[in-house]
């Protein structure tokens, strides 16, 4: 890797006292009424927050949250956030109607320190997502400390990620540096045998994540819609599966490639049509009937996975193993994750649908580490350089 992942954080500079601008990652899932669904991203930045606190910062939280296309939309605001944090912190959280201007100044201007402030959602502003500089400098303004605690949007080149860098010294906060050190960690250094878990729907969104880590483990267990793709390239019949037949030759060079590190599935479970009142059939790979489809791993790949599971020193896992949103399609991932959950080996989990399904199914508090970025931890597995990372000083 070019660039270092081992950043300062905020433990390594002095913040008592000082107005900190703290990028973090408050893009949580919500119901139609606005209610949070899932507040692991915010209870995941609960450990800098309260740092800063402790440490008599004035502490000014800037997020986006969905897609309002640089334009204020009532149902992105951060509001319902700010009252969620409140809560889970224990203490006042001033929301900001507002990210930048006279507004936001003048809230700024009056935290004391200890005292906390949410910023109105950045991407109501054109100017974020096109990193442009005036507006990268109008957040700058607010602070004298830049720290980036969203690993979720390092992946990201906007105003809040980068453009604000350049005008504040910049550090990571305590979730982006342990992110950092255990997704590092099992890349450069990792305790061995280390085991990749490829799933997921597509070989399109994952072939980089293939190349890259294939010279580094030392078995590679594939599943999902894009195990399909693998097993056709093998000369299997594959029914009316999801498969990509313009990324055939590709599946060809891995499997080549690969050799016996490379473990697919020798059982699946097909269906007529993926529905949740589908009648699930177990059949060996060999076996797909021309008019079902593939929709999860069967026993036997569970056992496989699981054997090669049961004596990794590490295991990184990035997509599901089938349509787990739908039940009868589930059983794979979760008896993947229960090996996990057995294992010795520490076990680090992406991919934001992975991610859910665990949450789901229960499974999520018992890896090592849940991943909080879905796009960043798969550029970061892929050995693409994040621009948020990059923005922030080496150690």
């Amino acid at each position: 890797m070019t660039v270092s992942y081992h950043k300062k954080t905020i433990a390594d500079v002095p913040v008592d006292g000082r107005r900190v601008l703290v990028r973090v990652d408050f893009n949580v899932p919500m119901d139609p009424a606005g209610q949070i669904t899932d507040d692991r991203r915010i209870r995941e930045t609960l450990p800098t927050i309260r740092y800063l606190i402790d440490h008599g910062a004035r502490v000014i939280l800037v997020s986006h949250l969905g897609r309002p296309g640089g334009r204020p939309d009532p149902k992105y605001s951060l509001r319902p956030v700010a009252e969620r944090l409140q809560q889970l912190l224990g203490q006042p959280v001033t929301f900001v109607p507002e990210a930048v201007g006279p507004v936001a100044e003048a809230a700024v201007q009056r935290l004391q320190p200890g005292e906390v402030a949410l910023l109105e959602n950045v991407r109501f502003y054109p100017g974020e997502e096109k990193n442009d500089t005036g507006f990268a400098e109008q957040l700058a303004k607010l602070a004298e400390l830049y720290v980036d605690d969203a690993f979720g949007a390092a992946h990201r080149a906007h105003a809040s990620t980068v453009g604000v860098a350049r005008f504040l010294p910049a550090v990571s906060g305590f979730l982006m540096e342990k992110e950092l050190r255990m997704l590092g960690d099992a890349l450069e250094a990792p305790r061995r045998p280390l085991v990749a878990i490829i799933g997921g729907a597509k070989i399109s969104t994952k072939i980089d994540v293939l190349k890259n880590l294939l010279p580094r483990v030392d078995a590679l267990l594939v599943g999902g819609g894009m195990a399909n793709t693998f097993l056709k390239a093998k000369g299997y019949e594959i029914g009316r599966s999801l498969v990509e037949n313009d990324r055939l030759t590709e599946a060809h060079d891995i499997i080549a490639q690969a050799g016996s590190k490379l473990m697919l599935p020798i059982d699946v479970v097909v269906a007529a049509e993926p529905r949740s009142d589908a009648l699930p059939v177990v059949v060996p790979v060999e076996r797909v009937p021309p008019d079902e489809m593939i929709l999860d791993i069967g026993p036997k790949t569970v056992d496989a996975f699981a054997q090669v599971i049961s004596t990794a020193g590490t295991v990184i896992w990035n997509g599901p193993l089938g349509m787990a949103e739908l039940p009868p399609f589930a059983e794979g991932t979760l008896g993947v994750a229960r090996a996990l959950a057995k294992s010795s080996a520490t076990t680090i989990v992406g991919g934001g649908d992975l991610v859910g399904v665990l949450e789901q199914l229960g499974m999520a508090d018992q890896m090592t580490h849940v991943s909080t970025g879905g796009g960043a931890s798969l550029e970061f597995l892929e050995g693409k350089i994040l621009p948020g990372v990059a923005a922030l000083e080496d150690k």
